[in-house]
């Protein structure tokens, strides 16, 4: 997680995962998403919004595949604004 500024101790305060993604959404950060059942595969993008169920919006959304045995070069396609739904 992340601590807070103010040196010292190098004591970390965890935040919960919905006080997390707002910090996140405000400082407006490139997160990198990992897929559940498809490694190979990452969404990058900035946060836009999100609701209680964890539901994201990405703005600037690419698509990027990693390297793999079949794949020998990472491939990314531009997705814009992309809604990840925590169901799929």
């Amino acid at each position: 997680m992340t601590g807070r500024g103010g040196g010292g101790g190098g004591r970390r305060i965890l935040l919960p995962p919905i006080n997390f993604l707002f910090r996140l959404l405000q400082q407006r950060t490139v997160v990198q998403i990992w897929l559940y059942e498809q490694l190979s595969i990452r969404i990058v993008g900035i946060i836009r919004g999100f609701d209680e169920f964890m539901n994201l919006v990405i703005d600037d959304a690419v698509e990027v595949k990693q390297i793999t045995k079949n794949n020998d070069k990472e491939e990314r396609r531009p997705l814009g604004v992309c809604l990840h739904n925590k169901d799929i």
